[in-house]
């Protein structure tokens, strides 16, 4: 029996799995760098021990510390989450030698499916070999690790060099393997996957389908199970595929077998040799808890005959601190509030004050509705995101629960390219127009008990407000009554709940301030000072980092005084797994140059400045 476990992995998966050993009575060990000093996963777990460094590449991907914290910790068995080591064959090997449980599939079966390449091959199929304009358009992608990384869509023959570069290197970053291939991409398939688990005993269970179509920079965003509109019998194709997946490596443990669906027909993509991070969904419609399910199979114990029967459908959304409207550009600052109404499974690796940084994945949480119906689910996970209280960083909640209302979406006629056609209208600002008055009357609680009103009665009070990269003036008055403003009535105004009335109809405003950062329900809003600052001006051609993160790469060649043509790429940026290219904004000189590879930036540093070139 495994009495305790150390994970080695971080944040949200790492909470969920110290949940289930808490359950089960199992001690939890967990690790951490120093960028994650006093994260949560590291304060729930009964032991945590360090991993000097900041970047994965110095801790969470050194296997040989992950082992020696294990032993030093008296842990006897490893879980390895997703993402860094937990398809590394090498990692499970040393795990198992150093005489620790490991809980996942055998190596041999990591090392099948590692490579995307091998794991075609082993079901008969070979990826392109040669690019002609007929293949167009195709997919250069790793043949090692996920999450998106190492992709890129190629339409012209062209840029097909350049994507082969970026996606070497991206993935000798993020995996350590610069192995990449090239396929068909489909343009309007359908991203379906299937569980599956498997005991030691011969026993392999299908269990049910996923969608995960709703991708940005080819990660899932929205999954749900599941996967609707599927006809039974390419349901029967999905689930006997996957079986034969797994039974070709002798798959023991959870795993996901991954499929593009287009006209009918299921096009295999790869194998995922670990949890995945939309298993919640499958968890809440077949009533399991996959990590429990996890250590079961480890310690030796074979799964039932059947698998449990499929109820309702679930869906989850993954919270992220990133900003859709800017290219997704991850986000950082302090978490200072995350609540979700009663009734939805919130996953998370956060808690309030916590912050945000710049060395790992952006998601916040995953959140997670299940009902008796499709509709059901996505209408409760849409209210409850819209209505989650998320004060911090800018994040992509809006964009979520526009998402779940899209026709598309709920006419279950989505596809991976559900963003690229409606990103524009996704993400168009919408914004209360009373948030403003409701946050400047917020701030003003309690100023009328000194008589202000008395000395100007008449004279308006002027606060000025950012909302939705606009500026928004809002006027009130201390009055005898107390305060008030032009077109409203202020039934009540205290600094944390407002009450305007307007033509008959009250309306609440639940107020929290964090400085300058004003959150009016769901509407975020920066405080302005009175007076502008006349300096703050930047010289026309200047760019700036979009986001915190890291400088990997300049363009050859770059340095001031070079010619540039409007919209070569420049400078790369790295920030929480993605990286985002800054390109000209027009044909001209860099007269300025203050990136460097290795440097890290904060948003809106300085790092170029071009010059256009004069007619």
């Amino acid at each position: 029996m495994i009495s305790s476990v150390l994970v080695a992995n971080r944040g949200e998966i790492a909470c969920r799995v110290f949940r289930t050993c808490a359950e089960l009575g199992i001690r939890t060990v967990a690790v951490h760098s120093d960028a994650d000093d006093g994260a949560l996963h590291a304060r729930v777990a009964d032991t945590a021990v360090r991993l000097p460094g900041a970047a994965p590449a110095e801790t969470y991907l050194r296997g040989d510390l992950i082992v020696k914290a294990a032993l030093a910790a008296g842990a006897d068995a490893v879980h390895p989450g997703y993402g860094f080591l937990s398809e590394n064959a090498g990692f499970a090997r040393a795990v198992r030698d150093a005489g620790l449980v490991w809980i996942g599939p055998p190596p041999k079966a990591i090392e099948a499916m590692a490579s995307k390449t091998r794991a075609k091959r082993l079901l008969g199929i070979e990826p392109l070999h040669e690019v002609t304009e007929a293949d167009l358009p195709v997919l250069v992608k790793a043949a090692a690790g996920g999450g998106g990384r190492g992709m890129r869509i190629v339409r012209r023959l062209a840029d097909l060099p350049a994507a082969l570069e970026g996606a070497r290197a991206e993935a000798a970053s993020a995996f350590g393997d610069g192995e990449v291939f090239v396929e068909p991409y489909l343009e309007h398939g359908r991203h379906v996957e299937v569980q599956i688990l498997a005991d030691t005993h011969g026993t392999v269970w299908p269990l049910g389908t996923r969608d995960c179509s709703l991708q940005r920079r080819h990660q899932k965003v929205i999954e749900e199970a599941p996967a609707p509109g599927l006809t039974p019998a390419l349901t029967d194709e999905l689930r006997t595929l996957a079986v034969r997946a797994a039974r070709a490596v002798s798959y023991t443990g959870a795993g996901t077998v991954e499929f593009l669906v287009a006209d009918g027909r299921a096009h295999f993509l790869e194998m995922n040799t670990r949890l995945q991070v939309e298993h919640p969904v499958t968890e809440a419609v077949f009533g399991l808890d996959l990590v429990a399910e996890q250590i079961r199979v480890a310690e030796g114990h074979a799964l039932g005959t059947e698998p449990p029967r499929a109820r309702g459908h679930a869906v989850e959304a993954r919270l992220y601190a990133e900003d859709p409207a800017r290219d997704w550009a991850p986000q950082t600052g302090t978490l200072h509030h995350l609540a979700v109404p009663a009734g939805v499974r919130l996953d998370t690796g956060y808690t309030d004050g916590d912050t945000i940084g710049v060395h790992y994945d952006p998601m916040l949480a995953k959140v997670v509705a299940h009902a008796p119906t499709r509709a059901e689910a996505i209408r409760r996970l849409a209210g409850a995101l819209e209505s989650a209280a998320v004060h911090g960083p800018v994040t992509n909640r809006d964009l979520l629960v526009r998402s779940l209302r899209h026709p598309e979406f709920t006419a279950a006629r989505m596809d991976t390219g559900f963003y690229d056609r409606h990103l524009g209208d996704l993400t168009e600002p919408a914004t209360d127009p009373h948030a403003p008055l409701a946050a400047a009357l917020a701030d003003a609680h309690g100023r009328s008990r000194f008589g202000g009103w008395r000395n100007v009665p008449s004279q308006p009070q002027v606060k000025r407000y950012e909302m939705a990269g606009e500026e928004h003036e809002v006027r009130y008055r201390h009055t005898r009554d107390g305060l008030a403003a032009d077109g409203v009535r202020v039934v009540h105004a205290d600094a944390r709940l407002v009450v305007l009335e307007t033509d008959g109809v009250r309306r609440r405003f639940e107020v929290a301030r964090y400085g300058d950062q004003v959150h009016v329900g769901a509407t975020r809003l920066t405080a302005l000072p009175r007076f502008p600052d006349p300096a703050a001006q930047l010289a026309p051609g200047s760019l700036l980092a979009p986001m915190p993160g890291t400088v990997v790469r300049l363009a050859d060649g770059l340095t001031e005084g070079a010619t540039v043509r409007a919209g070569q790429g420049l400078i790369w940026l790295e920030a929480m797994k993605m990286q985002h290219v800054i390109s000209a904004p027009t044909t001209g000189t860099l007269t300025a140059l203050h990136a460097e590879p290795g440097r890290q930036v904060e948003p809106g540093a300085l790092l170029a400045v071009v010059q256009e070139t004069s007619s």
